[in-house]
């Protein structure tokens, strides 16, 4: 009986046991705002669907966009005035 085996190594390492650092972690509670948001954009979304447009949907999506939108706006100003260190000058 022949084995057949791969030729390439895998792309990325697999190890069951392997835990987020504390690092990612950190990264994922800084972004869960933007996460959550986009969680209610899409939840409206769904549900604008499968029926007519009608005003409520439209305004329900308008809403959750924007939040999303500030969000992800907030995420970036947290992002631009960590990564800059000193005053400006």
């Amino acid at each position: 009986m022949n084995h057949i085996v791969t030729v390439q190594q895998a792309v990325t390492a697999f190890a069951p046991d392997i835990e987020p650092t504390c690092a990612e972690l950190d990264a994922i509670e800084r972004e869960m705002p933007a996460i959550l948001a986009d969680v209610d954009l899409l939840d409206a979304q769904i549900t604008a669907m499968d029926r007519p447009a009608n005003e409520l949907d439209t305004r329900r999506i308008r809403r959750a966009r924007h939040r999303a939108l500030v969000a992800r706006r907030e995420l970036a100003n947290q992002a631009a005035t960590a990564s800059v260190p000193g005053g400006a000058a």
